[in-house]
């Protein structure tokens, strides 16, 4: 029986204490913050508004209008901040549109969606702000009062009047005095409750506080948009440079040097031939003449490979068996294609599953792998699976990073699932433009 209850009750203790841990105490202190906070601001905008509204038909209400705007930016920055360091919700910060000017500056507070955005934050925040302030109240003002009872019924108190008697009542319920042993056990029991229960309380109590931060104070859809088109276009435009650099090198470097090489001795064999040279030395030229020239077309072949394998002109199902066949374990291929995507869809899927298949090779200890490619409701979904060690992740050196680069610049996703131990399993989503070619 003591070894049941040592369990739980430091169990108990455990969660009791966990409400006084540092993370605890910050979420307790933003909530008391947020609200005060949330109240002056929704106030000031909503005089702003009120006041630039009303003086909207002349400049001035144009500029009271955009300084509200302003504030309201600057207090969403300062909301993000409290966000983060107490709470560590990340919010990243929206773009600021590029102006020149005092003029072009208004122009851009009073056309910019993400200041009205703020704005309309600074106008709802307050209800949000009061839950968690609430909540805040509830769980750790009334849960610390009540498992304090016993101490502070000396102090806390009211003075009832019965005839010539006097009376010290510091809680009544129901009629039911609770100062006295042992009833004051009732609400220690409901204090030491509620302090337990405060940082799950709380953390329920901000996530319609967190939702809205995260909705009005961080980038929209559309800007996040348009930061990873660019973000994607600065590295395609980067891909691009450095595989011409590439390429330029593997030519200098390789088949230029051995054509080179072969107009040599072809200038060689020219000279022998005008000599009446011997028959052995003769062909000891044309031999290595051969050599170069085959060993420059395969280095070309390699070159063309890298750039566009010629197997895809075949269709994306032949050039993925072509490429299990290859590779230094199992493959399993799977394909449900219809009418062939567009070339870029195809190379980006190809390029993925050799060097998803690479991976697995060589890192993955994996018995086999399975390719799997469909292509459904305007999407061609490529599914690499191998039942390795696990333990993949994208941004960990393993070359997810830039395939996922290399799927953005077409408007894909991609996604990696390796639990340690595997299985991993990743999946590339392209946009599936058709053709017909």
């Amino acid at each position: 029986m003591d070894t049941v209850r040592k369990p739980v009750a430091s169990r108990a203790a455990a969660r009791l204490l966990a409400a006084f841990r540092p993370r605890a105490l910050a979420t307790l202190l933003y909530a008391v913050i947020a609200l005060p906070l949330a109240l002056v601001g929704c106030l000031l905008t909503l005089a702003g508004l009120l006041v630039g509204g009303a003086l909207s038909v002349t400049t001035l209400g144009l500029w009271v209008l955009a300084l509200t705007v302003r504030g309201t930016l600057a207090l969403g920055a300062l909301q993000r901040a409290l966000a983060r360091r107490l709470l560590h919700l990340e919010i990243e910060e929206p773009p600021t549109p590029a102006a020149s000017g005092v003029l072009g500056r208004r122009r851009a507070l009073l056309l910019g969606r993400a200041g009205w955005r703020a704005v309309g934050c600074a106008l709802g925040v307050p209800v949000t702000a009061a839950l968690a302030y609430t909540t805040a109240v509830g769980a750790y003002g009334y849960g610390t009062q009540s498992a304090l009872h016993p101490l502070l019924k000396r102090w806390n108190y009211h003075t009832v009047r019965d005839g010539d008697s006097v009376r010290h009542v510091s809680l009544e319920v129901l009629g039911v005095q609770l100062d006295s042993w042992p009833r004051w056990l009732l609400p220690v029991a409901v204090g030491l409750l509620l302090l337990s229960a405060a940082p799950w309380l709380m953390r329920h109590a901000l996530i319609p506080h967190r939702l809205l931060l995260a909705a009005t104070l961080g980038p929209s859809a559309a800007d996040r948009r348009i930061r990873t088109l660019e973000e994607t276009r600065a590295q395609a435009v980067d891909d691009a440079a450095a595989t011409l650099r590439r390429i330029e090198r593997d030519l200098h470097d390789g088949t230029q040097a051995r054509l080179v090489g072969l107009a040599m001795h072809l200038t060689m064999i020219r000279e022998l031939v005008g000599a009446d040279a011997d028959r052995e030395r003769l062909l000891t030229v044309v031999e290595t003449a051969q050599g170069n020239a085959k060993q420059a077309i395969v280095d070309l072949r390699h070159l063309v490979k890298g750039i566009h394998p010629p197997v895809l002109d075949q269709g994306l199902d032949t050039a993925l068996a072509t490429l299990a066949a290859d590779v230094a374990l199992p493959v399993e291929v799977v394909a449900d294609i219809g009418s062939r995507p567009a070339p870029a869809v195809e190379s980006i899927a190809y390029f993925c599953a050799a060097e998803l298949l690479a991976n697995a090779a060589k890192h993955s200890g994996a018995p086999g792998a399975t390719v799997e490619v469909t292509a459904r409701a305007g999407l061609l979904v490529l599914r690499v699976r191998d039942d390795g060690r696990g333990g993949a992740a994208i941004g960990a050196g393993s070359g997810l990073t830039g395939l996922l680069t290399r799927v953005r610049t077409v408007d894909g996703t991609l996604t990696c699932d390796s639990p340690p131990g595997g299985p991993t399993v990743v999946t590339v989503e392209l946009p599936y433009p058709a053709t017909h070619g």
